[in-house]
């Protein structure tokens, strides 16, 4: 798995840029110049959307009427190209080779990529679905079966909660199609709920060995799957008249949460920040582990800015998985070139490449 080269043009603040790629890649320069920016558009090209921004409209540059993206990859041997262009007034188009995608689905899992950035903390303090996005996000780049299931399901979750609303404004609800789309939820969601329970049996520990590995220290963290019990389809029955009230469907699947624990108490509420970064990095590195594990390439890595954020001795462990050949190909980015100098040293320049944006 390796990106060789980058093509650029009108994607956020960039206007136009080519790079040509090494083993490691570092981005440096001020903040403002475009460095982030460069490892959101391969992720971009790893999943069809932005790393940092919902809408994809917001990535055309301002005042541009599109942005076009172009990979050049070596995957499994085999020369590829990966293209993404939006238009405004056009339709998003992934293309493999010169071959668009009929769906966008279909590329994902193509290019397994991680990225490590600091607004990974949201993982801890924002909601429950920021944690789900973090799971399936893993599960679907390796099974595309999975992918199919949770799109057919959000698909009937949206078609229950439309009736449900339909409810509030007239008083009546359609039994007959309220009960195919639960019977629909209740099939797609024992499958979704299986496939993430059988993750988690594998991601845990190798995830608690990542924490010990980065804090040198023998602290325990710990997470926990938390889902509904008993049958799906009975619970939705159960809960109708709840969630005709509300206009929305209040059990399954898309409530799933995870804990987070050190210690067995909430990181959230007991964990330092020295520990949250920890944990973070660990969740992140243990996404690494299992994709390498489970698709049988290293993914691309991306490290947003992690010399800046993380202190020296946790960022010395990840360099020191670096040497070992532990990653495959790695991009980074920070605001000084010395400091990243420093950081790679002399066992890693022969496969480093400098970019000064």
């Amino acid at each position: 798995m390796y990106l060789r080269e980058l093509k650029i043009s009108n994607f956020k603040n960039i206007e136009e840029k080519e790079f040509s790629f090494s083993q490691i890649n570092c981005f440096v320069g001020n903040n403002g110049v475009g460095k982030t920016n460069v490892l959101d558009a391969i992720y971009y090209l790893s999943f069809c959307k932005s790393f940092f921004n919902n809408n994809d409209f917001h990535s055309i540059r301002y005042e541009q009427d599109f942005f076009a993206l172009h990979g050049d990859y070596s995957l499994n041997g085999v020369e590829e190209r990966i293209s993404c262009t939006l238009k405004k007034e056009g339709k998003k188009q992934i293309k493999h080779s010169g071959k668009a995608y009929t769906r966008l689905s279909e590329h994902i899992g193509k290019i397994p990529t991680v990225m490590i950035a600091p607004n990974d903390h949201i993982l801890i303090t924002g909601g429950s679905e920021m944690r789900r996005k973090f799971i399936d996000i893993i599960i679907s780049q390796q099974d595309k079966i999975y992918l199919q299931n949770l799109i057919r399901y959000n698909k009937a979750i949206q078609q229950r909660n439309k009736l449900l609303k339909a409810f509030q404004i007239y008083n009546y609800v359609d039994e007959v199609n309220l009960l195919i789309w639960e019977e629909q939820i209740a099939s797609y969601g024992k499958l979704i709920q299986e496939k993430r329970k059988e993750f988690f049996s594998e991601f845990v520990q190798p995830m608690n060995n990542f924490y010990q590995f980065i804090s040198q220290n023998k602290e325990e963290v710990n997470l926990e799957y938390l889902t509904f019990e008993g049958d799906l389809l009975s619970l939705l029955k159960e809960n109708r008249e709840k969630d005709k009230i509300v206009g929305f469907t209040t059990v399954g699947v898309h409530k799933d949460d995870l804990i987070f624990s050190l210690k067995q108490m909430p990181i959230k509420t007991h964990a330092s920040q020295g520990q949250q970064k920890t944990f973070l990095l660990a969740l992140k590195l243990a996404q690494f582990d299992f994709l390498q594990k489970n698709m049988g390439v290293k993914p691309i890595l991306l490290l947003d800015d992690i010399f800046d954020k993380f202190d020296f001795e946790r960022v010395s462990r990840i360099l020191a998985l670096l040497e070992d050949g532990r990653f495959g190909q790695v991009f980074i980015t920070d605001t000084h070139l010395e400091r990243v100098e420093k950081m790679i040293g002399e066992a890693l320049k022969d496969k480093t490449k400098i970019f000064k944006l």
